[in-house]
Order: structure tokens, then sequence, then C-alpha cells
């Protein structure tokens, strides 16, 4: 037996469509390509796989994460267990976006075993993509009683058979939303694995809403925002608890965390709109200065880049297709005119906006709204 379905009230019906309609602005303001899609989608996804691993211990620096997405390299005393973790799970996240175009798919125990492997393969002493062959508790902290205790190992492959059987053919009548909150809630309650296994439900939420193409994932994901702050992962480890009952009770009401799944999901897209608005005007502007300064326009996707402290001579040259040498010209010319400026030295050296850049930037960045409560 699964966790089920909550009943919805008319402000969970209220909040789901004002998640459509911001999903619809979205697409709205993505549906002319520009040449800051790139960088904005690979920052996207590098926040959705730090916030991610940040909730599991695993931390590293959004410009390492933008290195991995990036397949560029990462600095040699980054913390390697850290770094292994975040690069397997950027590998599970990149399936997952490509799976929204696959033309055969299918939810099988193998799938979501193979997404395990791919996020655990640098822990064999985890058994990596293999079920638990023993009892499983989730810790309180130290001192504290556990916070979670996951059915015996024996049940789980029936359990996982079940899940996989509701993923293909149950409660297809409800909001997508709502489907992807429960994969998340059923699957990191049966805790298939040894570890890995929060990772893992906060791949298969992604997935679901991948797999019907509601935004491309990484405009899609809530797992940003649950690692965001110490208060968001609280809320979420909270919400958890209180729909699983301390041990699998698939009898218990789970109202709370489907709301707290629909608020996430509200705030991130705000947020993420906030983001492309901004992009938008941004982009405007730096097309307006390069012009003005008779650069190439090009230098553009550099000067949007370096706004965020996100330029590195390596991904300027992958967006641009530049070669090495054609990439350090263009970046020694804007430091010459002081619209950037280095920092850091090795891997790790990046650009930063300087001078009337900077002040333009800036203001630009300033002028974002307070996110709106979803249940106020």
């Amino acid at each position: 037996m699964l966790y089920s379905v909550p009943e919805l009230d008319r402000h969970d019906e209220r909040v789901l469509a004002e998640i459509d309609d911001l999903r619809d602005r979205l697409r709205h303001l993505m549906v002319e390509p520009r040449r800051w899609d790139r960088p904005l989608r690979r920052n996207l996804v590098a926040r959705a796989v730090v916030g991610s691993n940040t909730i599991e211990g695993y931390t590293v620096s959004l410009s390492d994460a933008e290195s991995i997405v990036a397949g560029s390299e990462v600095h040699p005393e980054s913390d390697e267990v850290a770094l292994a973790a975040v690069s397997g799970y950027h590998e599970a996240l990149t399936y997952v976006q490509h799976s929204a175009h696959f033309e055969v798919f299918t939810y099988e125990q193998m799938l979501l075993s193979a997404l395990h492997f791919m996020m655990l393969r640098h822990r064999p002493d985890m058994s990596p993509g293999r079920y638990r062959g023993g009892p499983i508790l989730v810790t309180g902290g130290r001192g504290r009683p556990p916070a979670y205790v996951g059915p015996e190992a024996v049940q789980v492959p029936a359990l996982m058979a079940e899940l996989v059987d509701w993923l293909e053919n149950g409660d297809t009548d409800q909001p997508l939303y709502v489907r992807a909150a429960m994969a998340h809630l059923n699957l990191v309650s049966i805790h298939p694995w040894r570890d890995g296994n929060g990772r893992m439900s906060r791949c298969l939420h992604t997935l679901v809403l991948a797999r019907d193409k509601v935004l491309a994932p990484e405009f899609s994901s809530i797992e940003e925002w649950l690692g965001m702050s110490t208060v968001n992962t609280a809320e979420y480890y909270t919400a958890l608890a209180q729909s699983q009952g301390g041990s699998y009770l698939p009898q218990h009401d789970t109202h709370a965390w489907v709301r707290f799944c629909l608020r996430a999901h509200h705030l991130q897209a705000q947020l993420v709109d906030q983001r492309v608005r901004s992009a938008n005007t941004l982009w405007d502007k730096a097309i307006e200065l390069t012009a003005k300064l008779g650069l190439h326009d090009r230098t553009a996707i550099a000067l949007f880049a370096a706004a965020e402290g996100n330029l590195r001579r390596s991904s300027y040259a992958a967006d641009e297709s530049l070669t090495r040498d054609q990439a350090l010209r263009d970046l020694n010319l804007l430091q010459r005119v002081e619209l950037i400026q280095s920092a850091g030295a090795g891997v790790r050296r990046h650009y930063l906006a300087a001078g009337q850049w900077r002040d333009a930037a800036a203001q630009v960045l300033s002028e974002n709204e307070l996110l709106r409560e979803p249940y106020a």
C-alpha cells in the first residue's frame, strides 16, 4: 500500500491555477530564443544540483557546480567527495532533462536503480543501484530518537513494483504537481536504498514533471528552493515527518505534504519568473552598451554572464563557438574598456561586472520584488 493523494481544497486549487499562470508567463517569455538562454539554464541547473546536495550535507560553491554543468575544470582543492556527489547528481538530472523528449519511455524499477547508480557510483560501499538488504532508519540528530523508520527490507521490492505501476497508471486525473509530490513522498518513504534516497526522491519529482513537458526541467525543479536556506530545508523535513508519521504508515493524511510542495513550486516559479524578466532587461542593456562602444555583438553574452559573476573563459568560448584565443581577446578587451574585472586564479578565474556595466546591472537586479506567499 502506498501513501495516497489527499483531497484538495479550494486554496490548493487556487495555488495550482496560479502556478499554471506563472508557467504560462514563463513560456511566453521563453518563446523567442535569446542568446542568454544557455547561461541562464546552466545557472538554474547548477542551483538545483547545489540545493539538492546541500540538504544531504554535500556543499559545493555555485561556481564549482556551474563548472560541472558546463563540463569545465573545477578547483583541485575542492572537496572531492562533495564534487563526486554533485557530479553524479548532475548526471542523473541530465538524463531527466533529456527524458522529456524520449519517444519511448516507461517507468521501471531498473530505471530508478540506474538513476541511483549514477548518483552513488562514487560510493561502492553503499551498493549503488541495489536495494537495501536490511533495516533503515533516518536519524533525528545526536541524542534524539529516529526521525523515520523505513519498511522492512523484504517489503521493498513489492512496494517499488507498486510505485512503478502507480507512476505509469495511477491517479492520472490528478494535477501533475500533485502526482510529482506524491511520487516524491512515496519513494522517500519506501527508502529502498542504503543512501541517496532523498536525492533520488527529489529527482523523481522532477522526472514526473519533465515527462509531461511542464516546461524545461531546469525551470520546474523545486530543488533549489528546498536547499536555499536552513528554514526551507527544516520546513521540508517537517512536512515529510507530518505525513509519514515516524514510520511507513501509508494511511496517514498527506495534505500537509502536498500543500508544502505546491507552495514551494509557487515560490520557485516566482523566483524564476523574476530571473527571466531580469535576464531580458540585462540582455537589452548589454546589446545597447556593446553597440554604443562599437564592440562585437557577441561580447554582450560575456557582459550578461559577468553581471551575476558567472563569466568564465571556457563557458564563454563554448556559448559563442570561439577558440580559446578568440575568447581571451574578447575578455581582455572588455577589461581594457573597464566593463569587467577578473577574480580568482587558475581554474577558478572568472570575471565580474565593472564600471558602468556593474552599475547598470546592479540597478536591474535590484528591481526584483519580494516573493508573494501563495497561501497567505
